[in-house]
């Protein structure tokens, strides 16, 4: 059954949470415009959904300006300190995931912030800031995604971060009102600091004199030369559509590959929800993965052949060795997934999508100091294996998998979709594109149908294809029986993740749609 999305004749914003929608709209009706309430959103996200994102962590966006009538590309993610370095963890087989010193990248959301609205905001960081500082101060009804994960994850939380997750050692159970005074005071610091509180004052100064103390590697140095950058998007045309993604370090050539595979087949002959349907997508996408496992790391550091990786003949050679009867055995690596998709448009026709995470949940589980902010751990995807293409190097961006999405038709925004899960990101967002462009489905259908996750998540040896329930039992035995290692979960499983899109129609309506597997809403007008 079709599913109503939320329709707006003049403005949009997704999230997967109410208040940071709502943040979003209360911006946009004040005069602010969709960069304006997307910082709005990045920021009230930090607060109200902090077990998936937060001022320690990172972002990337994708933007299209009606005065430009171009997409852009900020890419806001942080490098590894100067001083840190493979031989820090001599001996060991892995960076730690948690822990002081698993958080070794500079955290590059708030550059970004600093970036969307100088270049193209109409409001101050404060006015912009507002509702996150009054949620972190007054408080907000804890969602129960977060008491989930701080149900999962309490065990890994320093002493610091415990005392405002679990004060008392017991998780705060779902609709209690939950405050963070410290990190509303540090919110109001880089309100009335700007960017440069953050990475040259007085809040880089907490982080790094408390790192310091505690074993940690970043220093003030790593802090005040953070530097995110406006970078060229690429794309793949598919089906009328200019597709585009952030080039690496982030995984969004995936996504484009994968499409171009898929050009290669006829959707009209294939029917939704069918085997065909899941076991064509998987298999494509297993393809793409193999090639970014093998090429995916900092292109300031190797060189990453994107022009081979996209080119349409190399799709067409990929996609003449997809079996429609069996499975490929290929592997993928472990990858985190906690993360925050949303995505705004405004009466003018800007658009931005964009993407935030701390990499696991509640990130290395360590918040510095007083300054209520949890630092990522993005830093522990790094190889120590000095030949691996990840390899740990100083000032070094890691392999990332944050990829927010944007459609274009006749050069303008129809399309911005995403969805939070590390390896299930490229796999959510073909499913996404596909049934909208393929079988005519609203943003909210195409977000609630039954999804996929395929690959190996941390602990679990086998490469798994995670189905949720609702998928017919004979569409999954024949998935068996094409050797796909199969799993049923739950019917809107959170493992497959949170995602939400927005469409624009000829007329220039607004249709969102929110992931009903998280705590997120549509708001438009």
């Amino acid at each position: 059954m079709a599913e109503k999305p939320v329709i707006g004749t003049k403005t949009m914003v997704v999230s997967p949470h109410y208040l940071a929608s709502a943040a979003g709209a209360r911006i946009l009706g004040k005069g602010g415009n969709a960069f304006d309430a997307a910082v709005a959103v990045s920021a009230t996200l930090a607060v109200v959904y902090p077990h998936m994102t937060g001022l320690g962590g990172d972002s990337f966006w994708l933007t299209y300006s009606t005065e430009e009538a171009r997409v852009r590309a900020y890419n806001g993610s942080g490098r590894s300190g100067y001083g840190v370095r493979r031989s820090c963890y001599a001996g060991e087989g892995a960076i730690p995931r948690r822990g002081i010193r698993s958080a070794i990248t500079v955290p590059g959301m708030v550059d970004s912030w600093d970036a969307m609205l100088s270049k193209y905001g109409r409001l101050t960081l404060a006015e912009v800031l507002e509702p996150a500082i009054g949620y972190a101060q007054s408080g907000f009804p804890l969602s129960p995604d977060q008491r989930n994960n701080t149900l999962f994850a309490g065990a890994t939380l320093s002493a610091e971060a415990s005392a405002i997750y679990m004060p008392g050692g017991v998780a705060v159970s779902a609709g209690s009102r939950f405050q963070q005074t410290q990190l509303a005071t540090t919110l109001r610091t880089l309100a009335a600091g700007g960017r440069d509180a953050f990475y040259k004052g007085k809040i880089a100064e907490d982080i790094c004199d408390y790192m310091l103390a505690a074993g940690g590697y970043l220093t003030r140095d790593d802090f005040a030369d953070h530097q995110g950058d406006w970078v060229e998007p690429i794309h793949a045309e598919y089906h009328g559509h200019k597709v585009y993604q952030v080039p690496p370090n982030s995984q969004g050539f995936t996504g484009l590959m994968s499409l171009n595979i898929l050009e290669h087949f006829n959707f009209g002959e294939i029917e939704h929800g069918s085997y065909e349907y899941y076991h064509l997508l998987v298999e494509a996408l297993k393809l793409s993965f193999r090639d970014r496992d093998r090429v995916l790391t900092d292109p300031d550091f190797s060189t990453i052949p994107l022009v081979q990786l996209l080119d349409k003949n190399y799709a067409g050679q990929l996609a003449s060795t997809i079996s429609m009867q069996k499975a490929a055995q290929l592997t993928s690596q472990p990858i985190g997934s906690d993360t925050a998709y949303a995505a705004v448009v405004d009466e003018e026709g800007n658009a931005v999508s964009f993407i935030q995470s701390l990499y696991f949940e509640f990130g290395s589980g360590v918040v510095a100091g007083n300054t209520g902010i949890l630092l990522q751990n993005r830093g522990s995807f790094f190889s120590l294996d000095p030949n691996h293409i990840n390899t740990l190097e100083p000032h070094k961006r890691s392999f990332h998998t944050l990829m927010p999405a944007m459609a274009c038709r006749e050069g303008k925004p129809v399309i911005l979709y995403g969805t939070q899960g590390g390896e299930g990101q490229p796999q959510t967002q073909t499913l996404l594109l596909t049934r909208m462009l393929h079988y005519g489905m609203n943003p909210q259908t195409a977000v609630s149908e039954p999804r996929f996750v395929w690959g190996r998540t941390w602990g679990e040896p086998t490469q798994e294809l995670k189905v949720e329930g609702r998928v017919a039992d004979e569409v999954l035995a024949d998935l068996a029986g094409a050797g796909h290692i199969v799993r049923k979960v739950e019917a809107y499983d959170g493992s497959v993740g949170h995602a939400h899109a927005i469409s624009i129609d000829d007329n220039g309506y607004r249709s969102g749609g929110t992931d009903p597997r998280c705590d997120g809403a549509a708001i438009g007008w």
